[in-house]
């Protein structure tokens, strides 16, 4: 192999390393030294819109007429000309003194007296800028010497396309990583992943389960009532799993018209009817080597359910007006508050289709079954309202925990959390104003605001955290008077209250309560 060749591979092996190019022009000026008489070697990409040169590499150390990133602002005119001369795709020479053409005044520096050779830098995408050659003092460029520039300005100008892509993909990803924060700042987040608040409680065994299945591609099904965190859950199964580089998409199946069911989960060909002005995926095909969270599934209608069962056991389906079908690899993550179980007994839901999401349930605790972890959710909330709002971190009191442990939650933890948003608003940052927040909830009184400045106030708080505790005392031992003292079972006081049979029995003992007494002589134990 004759050494022109040895420079010709070198300079491509060296663009197809995919580095910036202040990088490459350093590897090309030391390869070509071998062969030419240079002293300097540099690298100029051509912006148009800009009417500039930016210096993009130098080649070797010392003194160069730019520095990296340099720019040098030329009119229009001298800029065209530059273009329509590089549109040639021919090496210059400008001899040692000689006088500089027009064509290339905007590329070769003023001033300079050297002997230089310059060449068009050419992509698929067009002109992208120049490489000049600076002769050692008293030495000449001769015609093999502009042969062999002549040879690698296709690989150097694909270096410097690469430099370009490289520099996109930074921008981009510069802006992408803005805008994820952006939205994590106005979720209240600080990280993508959702944070689970309860791990060491009540929520144990269900991420126990949690942990067991989300290996594996069984379909799963999550039961708890509305705001209980399904889909908190739901994504914890998914980034536990081998899927989770893939998608996660969130489908409300209650959120879709009847009529457009189909479009949305299977998606459709353009033209397939009126107002498909396009073809569209659906959720299945999004999903695709992800995860599909089919969030209130009970909602689907019959024959929407017919057509899921399909996708469920062939993993295939065809786009509305499509004639192909298309295969698909999407692990599903179902859940509802709905008894699933009566309504197949009442044909509202397919059994064969209830036979096949419910794998692996996973039952969703209601949040006054597990009130001890209120306080470290009031917390989680309350510094993610801080980040979302803007305001100052400001954590609940012993008297606000008080306040919030003694309501029912019937919307659970999405519930508590709006409070907590409404909380940190009125408070401004100085404050979590929660008795106020709860006030605002329908058959909820209003609760005096505590500050710094007045004692007597928080005396009337600390009071009424007292007379709370009392009040649900009475309502217990009213129940349990109505119950003869039984807690658990059908007729028993746990039912009536709505409430775990152990929780009831952990806020008797701790408001002092002695179910026995209710009891009849004859009564048997709870």
């Amino acid at each position: 192999m004759s050494p022109f060749h040895d420079l010709l591979l070198g300079v491509w092996r060296e663009a197809g390393r995919h580095t910036d190019m202040a990088t490459s022009t350093l590897t090309i000026g030391h390869l070509l030294t071998r062969w030419l008489p240079i002293e300097q070697v540099i690298v100029r990409r051509i912006e148009p819109e800009r009417s500039c040169l930016e210096t993009v590499g130098i080649g070797r150390e010392g003194d160069a007429p730019w520095a990296v990133g340099e720019r040098t602002d030329w009119d229009f005119g001298q800029l065209q000309a530059l273009l329509a001369w590089c549109h040639g795709g021919l090496v210059a020479r400008r001899q040692c003194g000689g006088a500089v053409p027009t064509a290339l005044e905007a590329a070769i520096p003023a001033g300079l007296d050297q002997e230089c050779l310059l060449g068009p830098l050419i992509s698929e995408h067009g002109t992208c800028g120049v490489i000049l050659l600076l002769a050692s003092p008293g030495q000449c460029f001769t015609l093999p010497h502009q042969r062999m520039l002549q040879a690698i300005l296709e690989p150097v100008a694909a270096a410097l396309e690469n430099d370009r892509r490289l520099r996109e993909l930074t921008a981009l990803r510069e802006a992408a990583e803005a805008e994820k924060q952006s939205l994590l700042r106005r979720l209240g987040r600080t990280a993508v992943a959702d944070t689970i608040v309860g791990a060491d409680g009540r929520l144990r065994p269900v991420l126990e389960r949690v942990a067991l299945v989300s290996p594996s591609d069984a379909p799963v099904l999550l039961l708890g009532e509305t705001g209980s965190g399904k889909e908190v859950i739901a994504r914890a199964i998914h980034t536990r799993s081998a899927r989770v580089t893939g998608p996660f998409i969130r489908v409300n199946c209650g959120a879709i018209p009847p009529d457009l069911i189909d479009s949305e989960l299977f998606g459709h060909e353009k033209g397939s009817f009126t107002g498909a002005v396009g073809t569209r995926r659906g959720w299945f095909e999004r999903a695709d080597e992800g995860t599909l969270f089919l969030d209130e599934i009970g909602e689907l209608p019959r024959a929407a359910q017919v057509r899921l069962l399909r996708v469920l056991q062939e993993g295939t389906f065809e786009r509305v007006g499509a004639e192909r079908s298309i295969k698909v690899d999407v692990r599903i993550v179902a859940a509802t508050h709905q008894d699933l179980a009566t309504m197949v007994q009442q044909g509202r839901f397919r059994e064969d289709l209830w036979y096949r999401i419910a794998v692996f349930p996973i039952v969703l605790p209601p949040l006054r079954e597990h009130p001890e972890d209120i306080a470290a959710l009031a917390e989680h909330f309350a510094q993610r309202a801080a980040v979302r709002f803007g305001l100052t971190p400001q954590r609940p009191s012993p008297q606000e925990i008080a306040l919030l442990t003694a309501y029912a939650w019937p919307g659970n933890v999405r519930e508590l959390a709006a409070v907590i948003d409404r909380a940190a608003i009125l408070g401004a940052g100085k404050s979590l104003e929660v008795g106020k927040a709860l006030g605002l909830l329908p058959g909820v009184s209003p609760v005096p605001a505590t500050t710094d400045a007045s004692p007597p106030v928080r005396q009337t708080l600390a009071s009424l955290c007292l007379s709370l505790d009392a009040v649900m005392a009475q309502h217990i031992e009213t129940t349990l008077e109505m119950t003869h003292g039984r807690v658990e079972g059908p007729h028993g006081a746990a039912r009536l209250l709505g409430i775990n049979p152990y929780t009831l029995r952990g806020r008797m003992r701790k408001l002092g309560i002695d179910w026995t007494r209710f009891r009849p002589t004859e009564a048997g134990a709870p």
